[in-house]
């Protein structure tokens, strides 16, 4: 059996390292709004990490990722993990936002903005927006993410990357609310996570 050694627990996934590779493994837990339920859901690993290879494969021409392989992992991960080359992450929630609801609604309803951006005055739940716009929030360790805006963005991680974390996401947001509407489904916005790879110029996706 292969040996490899666990090395972070999160609400839904758990990680390995194998020989320097970074085994994310989706389990069955599920998680609302930070807070795990403490019943499973059977295979539901195994669908999400389905649902994963799916949109790393369909965005690969837009943006590059971690994903290795989903096969080559050890027997008792098989069809739930993904094999990933390790990456530095960007501590940004990187959020698109097509549709005025959640947290965007309350920030609106008091301000009229979401993470600092001007919306048009009248809009409600559920209302769409003229365009899609990129909200971030902070990646916290502990405890909830916190709204930030792009100037925040640009204040942590520098302009240049600042400016590729938004047009990332907002191509990622499109193409992919495209796909669904297609099917019939209306992407209300989207969370996206990014990493640098040290051989790469651009962040590479590793979540979506």
């Amino acid at each position: 059996m292969r040996r490899v050694k666990h090395i972070h627990a999160g609400k839904v996934r758990d990680l390995y390292d194998d020989n320097g590779d970074i085994l994310f493994v989706a389990s069955d837990r599920i998680s609302v709004y930070d807070v795990p339920l403490p019943t499973p859901i059977p295979d539901k690993g195994a669908l999400l990490t389905q649902l994963s290879r799916w949109w790393f494969d369909r965005f690969a021409d837009l943006v590059p990722n971690h994903v290795i392989s989903a096969t080559d992992v050890p027997e008792e991960f098989a069809g739930r993990a993904l094999r990933c080359r390790p990456l530095s992450m960007v501590k940004v929630e990187c959020i698109a936002r097509g549709y005025l609801s959640g947290s965007g609604l309350k920030e609106y309803r008091k301000h009229g903005t979401v993470s600092g951006i001007a919306l048009p005055d009248g809009l409600v739940e559920g209302s769409e927006l003229p365009e899609p716009i990129f909200t971030p929030t902070t990646k916290a360790d502990e405890g909830h993410d916190e709204a930030i805006t792009f100037d925040d963005v640009v204040a942590q991680e520098g302009g240049e990357t600042a400016e590729q974390l938004r047009e990332l996401t907002l191509a990622l947001y499109r193409a992919g609310a495209r796909h669904a509407a297609d099917c019939g489904i209306i992407v209300a916005d989207t969370k996206l996570e990014f990493g640098w790879d040290a051989t790469a110029p651009s962040p590479s996706a590793t979540r979506c």
